[in-house]
């Protein structure tokens, strides 16, 4: 973290982001002028949410064109966007505007590689919609692509980058808030995506919390299931959006990281849904801290060795020690906010962003993993090899 950011978190405990925050000043001195661009597709996944609207209401940028194939959505989204221009082919856009920035918006993985490498050749920054693409072998291209120019490009894992959420990665492993970490335990939203789509869908919000708090895990060990069945190559579907194929209603897989510390992911279709358990909670050696993944993540934890929710002489749930509130009409602009905040920082200082394209990839290479560890006998060490998708290599 920079010096901003450090003294943002210091004074967390005084600071409320109230209205929406893309109506005020950035929250980082931004000096540099940027024209910037939107690719979305109202037939193939839209703009995800509000990745048409990450640049509007900042000073230093100005939107000088859209790109939607459909043109009532493109007219839509261009007024919304404030863009200047609009166009049919994202090719033509990036030709014709040459935008230093530009964010691909559709949730549909489909497409992801061919926009992110034509934004690349145009050399230009940007934000992209999760999951990163339908396999692996496309993540790397597209990861070799910005590095190759040094091109900074960060992915909407926006939780992550929420005050609360690092707050809570510096008190757990610089204060020892919850003494020493022993296990990670994450769900999925379990509705009516529970199992595979659950798991890429909105998994991939908890495996790259995982990431941030733990670093990449060096193994995988899972177990899929299909009503109480284990399942099997002609179980094998595609979701209800073009992401890739997916496997199961019944997910259960563990992670190992450093310090032999554990982490935990299930998702599992069940008559009562979701419940609110969708997040990841850190347990400790004192006390444990749960995340729920609202739109602006909710972040308790609770002093307690034994990990007994109630109990004579048990601690209530609290906020953390400097919780920083968030309010406001449109919560994912505000979450997105933080995302570009640190995006336009990455790119004056000529680091990493701090929710990277690599990070994304690297999500994604847990998803993956969970597959490829069931396909292999139940474990499988990471990175994987074989960076095909392993639900399409196991029905080949």
């Amino acid at each position: 973290m920079n010096t901003n950011r450090r003294e943002f978190l210091a004074g967390a405990a005084a600071l409320t982001l109230a209205g929406t925050l893309t109506n005020t000043p950035p929250l980082f001195a931004e000096k540099k002028k940027y024209k910037a661009c939107v690719i979305g597709d109202t037939n193939q996944g839209g703009y995800g949410h509000g990745l048409h609207l990450v640049w509007s209401g900042r000073d230093n940028i100005e939107v000088v064109g859209l790109a939607d194939p459909d043109p009532e959505g493109r007219k839509k989204h261009a007024e919304e966007a404030g863009a200047n221009n609009t166009y049919a082919d994202y090719r033509e856009m990036l030709d014709k505007e040459k935008p230093d920035l530009v964010s691909i918006g559709p949730r549909w993985t489909i497409h992801h590689k061919e926009y992110l490498l034509a934004c690349a050749s145009a050399g230009a920054h940007g934000y992209l919609e999760k999951p990163i693409s339908t396999d692996l072998a496309e993540a790397d291209a597209m990861v070799e692509a910005v590095q190759s120019k040094n091109l900074k490009w960060s992915i909407a894992h926006q939780k992550r980058m929420c005050p609360d959420v690092q707050l809570a990665k510096k008190l757990i492993f610089e204060d020892g808030l919850i003494g020493d970490v022993l296990e990670l335990r994450g769900r999925g939203k379990e509705d009516h995506r529970a199992g595979g789509e659950d798991l890429i869908v909105l998994g991939t919000h908890i495996f790259d919390l995982m990431l941030y708090f733990m670093g990449r895990a060096h193994w995988c060990a899972s177990n899929i299931a299909v009503d109480g069945k284990p399942a099997t190559k002609s179980d094998v579907h595609q979701p209800s959006e073009p992401l890739g194929p997916i496997l199961g209603n019944q997910i259960q897989s563990t992670f190992g990281f450093d310090n032999a510390v554990p982490g935990f992911f299930a998702t599992r279709k069940n008559k009562d849904g979701n419940g609110g358990r969708w997040g990841l909670d850190i347990y400790g050696s004192k006390g444990i801290v749960k995340i729920r993944m609202e739109v602006f993540p909710e972040i308790y934890w609770k002093e307690t060795s034994s990990w007994l929710p109630t109990g004579e002489n048990q601690k209530p749930w609290v906020r953390l020690p400097g919780h920083v509130e968030l309010s406001g009409d449109d919560p994912s602009s505000i979450m997105n906010a933080f995302a570009i905040d640190d995006l336009l920082e990455a790119i004056e200082e000529d680091r990493q962003p701090g929710v990277s394209l690599e990070s994304g990839r690297d999500s994604y290479e847990m998803i993956q993993a969970v597959y490829a560890a069931y396909i292999n006998g139940g474990r499988i060490d990471l990175p994987l090899e074989d960076r095909r998708h392993p639900l399409v290599a196991w029905s080949e």
